[in-house]
């Protein structure tokens, strides 16, 4: 398989399991997270995806382009990992959607290093969509979205 078919599918997967995610938490209050924002077409997916229904927050390394600002209600710039926990009392289980947009490559690590600071913003029935797996006490692994193959993305509930 081509280096293309495969970002094709990994885009497709994402794309599919954004969906899925937004689907599943229509009924919740509550901002979304992205964590990571890369080329930025994952945060305007969500964007579209979650379209008015809730606040976006992107937590990203920066810095970030001023594209990212009209993407997201707030961005906060720094090392996730220092930046997430400042935010723990203002989002203390209330998010219901959180994105770990980190592709499988050197870091892929940091989706499994923020995923323990992000459960504690999470509310009860949360989605989290992540590219790689994930364990978590408490987070439920959902089934892969229709039409993807398992293990492509992974979506958990939060308890």
């Amino acid at each position: 398989m081509s280096a293309l078919d495969m970002l094709i599918r990994r885009l497709m997967a994402q794309r599919a399991a954004l969906e899925r995610a937004s689907d599943l938490v229509s009924q919740l209050q509550g901002p979304a997270l992205q964590l990571g924002y890369g080329d930025g077409s994952a945060l305007d997916h969500l964007r579209e995806v979650v379209a008015r229904r809730r606040d976006i927050i992107l937590f990203d390394k920066g810095p970030l382009p001023a594209t990212a600002a009209e993407r997201s209600s707030e961005r906060i710039e720094g090392d996730p990992r220092e930046t997430l926990p400042r935010a723990w009392e203002r989002l203390k289980r209330g998010v219901a959607l959180a994105h770990l947009n980190f592709p499988i490559t050197d870091e892929s690590r940091l989706a499994a290093e923020l995923a323990p600071l992000v459960a504690p913003t999470l509310r009860p029935g949360a989605v989290v969509v992540s590219e790689i797996g994930l364990e978590l006490p408490g987070w439920e692994k959902l089934p892969a979205p229709e039409g993807l193959r398992e293990g492509r993305h992974f979506l958990y509930r939060a308890s």
